[in-house]
């Protein structure tokens, strides 16, 4: 006899995604895919159209990074599977919780080269926290809950399920109360109490300390308590560029970003330290540049809820591996238990001394870029949302654009894909659809993903898009100039497309400005429409976003 939980394996796809709550998916049909799409005609979720499958990927990640909660995207097999997986290899980068649905040839089929076969799996499992391949209809329901579990715990990052086709065609009774049972997953790891005593220790030692949040401090929640500490030690906060957010970068002891387009005098501060707290933060090339010389004369204390990290990318760092609000309270627990810093000391007054001569400095001369993202700054609300593309326009946001609460500053980090902000900015503001989203792009990257306009139209997601356009890939024209002795080679892009057009030819909004006061009109303007908003606004291609750290070189070695 057939019961209520008698359904294609299809059907137990959308019914499982219905009881994890998820409301939207991001993706494109195909073949392999059309027995999960017939089943969502009768489901509860929303779909979303993108127009190529690595959108769908950073449409995912964008409601997931906004929203804090799973995001969820679908493509077929093959190609659809390869077009997805660099927006997947972003997420998993930067530890975003994204759960990837493929469709794969029937099981008859696999290994046989059939129409549209990969090996999903094995392409995706360098680039995916877990991957599977549930094999018969009854496994749906689980894969699915286990999928979940394991994207959103621990260290969060993408989970790929690839689905034959026939085992979305297939029926079966279906069990959907069962639990996830992964033997050796470990979700959460205790802090050790001597291990937090013995940092404690070396901050009360410290003379020069200095606190550096990463992506990991907005994951957890943590800034607030990052906050605590700072205050109780009078010690500067500096981020990560994924941490930008963590804590209020407006706050008297925030002193911006550290790393390759890090602010002077956060990079300053960094160096002159003898005591770095890390909470949540990798330490990657691009934040410490030369290594070896980051960690000279310094102590490092590292707070991760991930033990792969320990000592990973630093030998001289004491790693506490934990939950990282419980190995905060601990620490300010035991620090709190002795005499605090006084506001007044000398490692206090030079933070002052090189906040007051340089926060918002622009250095190089006089640039466009740092104007425009200033006046965006001034008109949006802390609650609101910017995106970015990858290059130099995510530089000067990274270093001009003050983030005031977390998850409202999203960029690609770790891979630094181009073509990122765009469909991450439709993502986001699927997620917080009353906050204003504006995506900050450059014009190389904005082409590549440009017709994620026609799904911001057809779906009704208004978003901004201001395009810094130079004609020109702008950090490879940097680069050229800076460092490859001005030997300018596949830099320049030309003046082709109008952007304004091309947004109109989508059935968006779009904007050809002159000056900054004839931005600042048009974005005001754009705040109010109900539909995409393309800004295109014209800058110098010699522009060089400065301070600028080459690569092997170390912080000190900052070209300004």
């Amino acid at each position: 006899m057939q019961t209520d939980n008698y359904m294609s394996g299809a059907r137990a796809i959308v019914r499982a995604l219905e009881n994890e709550g998820v409301d939207v998916i991001f993706g494109i049909p195909g073949g392999a895919t059309l027995p999960l799409y017939d089943a969502l005609k009768d489901g509860k979720i929303r779909h979303i159209l993108a127009r190529h499958e690595q959108s769908a990927s950073h449409m995912a990640d964008g409601y997931a990074r906004a929203s804090g909660r799973v995001g969820v995207c679908s493509a077929t097999s093959g190609p659809g599977a390869t077009n997805l997986l660099t927006g997947v290899a972003t997420a998993y980068m930067d530890s975003s919780p994204v759960v990837a649905i493929t469709g794969q040839v029937a099981k008859p089929f696999i290994g046989k080269d059939a129409f549209q076969e990969i090996d999903t799996v094995g392409v995706y499992m360098p680039v995916v926290k877990y991957a599977m391949q549930p094999l018969t209809p009854r496994e749906i329901p689980e894969s699915i809950k286990m999928a979940f579990f394991i994207s959103s715990t621990g260290r969060q990052g993408p989970v790929l399920v690839d689905i034959p086709k026939d085992v979305q065609t297939g029926s079966d009774e279906m069990d959907f109360s069962r639990g996830t049972d992964l033997k050796g997953y470990e979700t959460t790891y205790k802090p050790d109490p001597a291990r937090v005593r013995e940092a404690a220790k070396l901050i009360l030692q410290a003379q020069r300390p200095i606190i550096l949040v990463g992506g990991g401090a907005i994951k957890a929640n943590a800034g607030p308590m990052a906050v605590e500490l700072a205050e109780t030690l009078m010690a500067p906060i500096a981020s990560t560029l994924m941490g930008k957010g963590a804590v209020p970068e407006n706050h008297f002891l925030s002193v911006g970003p550290i790393g390759m387009h890090g602010t002077y005098h956060a990079n300053r501060l960094i160096t002159e330290s003898d005591l770095v707290i890390g909470i949540g933060a990798r330490f990657s090339d691009r934040t410490t540049m030369d290594a070896g010389e980051f960690e000279r004369e310094k102590m490092i204390i590292g707070l991760d809820i991930d033990p792969t990290e320990a000592k990973k990318n630093l030998k001289n760092e004491l790693a506490v591996t934990g939950d990282v609000n419980e190995s905060l309270a601990m620490m300010l627990q035991f620090v709190k238990s002795m005499m605090p810093y006084a506001e007044n000391s000398p490692w206090n007054r030079r933070l002052k001394e090189l906040k007051d001569q340089f926060e918002g400095k622009v250095f190089g001369g006089q640039a466009v870029s740092p104007v425009i993202i200033k006046k965006v700054r001034e008109q949006l609300a802390d609650h609101d949302i910017v995106t970015t593309e990858v290059g130099q326009t995510q530089a000067w946001a990274e270093l001009f654009y003050k983030a005031l609460k977390p998850r409202t500053f999203i960029t690609s980090g770790g891979l630094g894909t181009m073509g990122f902000g765009f469909p991450a900015a439709l993502g986001a503001k699927v997620a917080r659809f009353g906050s204003n989203v504006v995506d900050l792009a450059g014009d190389g990257s904005f082409q590549m993903t440009s017709n994620s306009l026609a799904t911001s139209v057809k779906e009704g997601i208004p978003v901004i898009v201001i395009i810094f356009n130079n004609s020109t890939l702008g950090m490879i024209a940097q680069w050229q100039r800076m460092v490859y002795d001005n030997r300018m080679v596949a830099s320049w892009l030309g003046e082709s497309p109008d952007f304004s057009y091309l947004a109109k030819a989508y059935g968006a909004e779009g904007v050809k400005v002159n000056g900054t006061e004839d931005f600042e009109r048009a974005f005001k303007e754009a705040l109010n429409n109900e539909v995409t908003t393309v800004i295109d606004v014209p800058i110098p291609p010699e522009e060089n976003v400065l301070p600028f750290v080459p690569s092997g070189k170390s912080l000190r070695e900052m070209i300004v």
